[in-house]
């Protein structure tokens, strides 16, 4: 294992945008297109849709969270596809059917980044999703923790991730 690893700026956004991209293709037939790297949170939008936004963490020689949030609406859509359920359908189920798949999207797209750091030598291990709902979410910042925050767009909707990284 290296002294000291180096986590770049460009490593960590190849990295969530082939992990993004890789799993909404596979799992939602969704093409998903990165926008834009920010520098500082979404601020929450009064009267906004409701969203859902699931975070998994990993912990080892590099700990942290990856967040991935949407628009309820989105994420109903994206249910469907990975389930090969109709909107009728995905609504009758109720929001734990889209609870499970977000949490599942958010599991597998954490999974693809931490495999590329375990592969560079900082092994790794993910804990279960959580999955949280509500108008105006935010993110707090992980103390002594680097963030990065990316926008993506699947058919106009906005699909926001949020990591947190330290690595010891």
């Amino acid at each position: 294992m290296p002294e000291t690893l180096q986590i770049t700026e460009t490593l960590i956004h190849d990295c969530i945008v082939n992990a993004v991209q890789g799993v909404f293709r596979t799992m939602a037939c969704h093409e998903v297109t990165f926008v834009e790297k920010i520098s500082q949170p979404l601020q929450p939008v009064a009267d906004g849709p409701q969203e859902v936004m699931g975070s998994v963490g990993f912990v080892g020689v590099a700990n942290g969270l990856i967040y991935l949030c949407m628009a309820e609406s989105f994420a109903r859509i994206a249910t469907g596809h990975i389930l090969g359920m109709s909107p009728s359908e995905v609504e009758m189920s109720g929001p734990d059917v889209v609870n499970d798949a977000i949490g599942e999207v958010t599991n597998m797209t954490v999974g693809s980044f931490k495999n590329t750091l375990c592969d560079l030598g900082a092994p790794c291990k993910l804990t279960l999703p959580t999955i949280v709902r509500g108008n105006q979410l935010s993110v707090a910042s992980i103390k002594s923790a680097t963030r990065h925050i990316f926008l993506f767009d699947c058919k106009g909707h906005r699909i926001v991730t949020d990591i947190q990284i330290k690595i010891d």
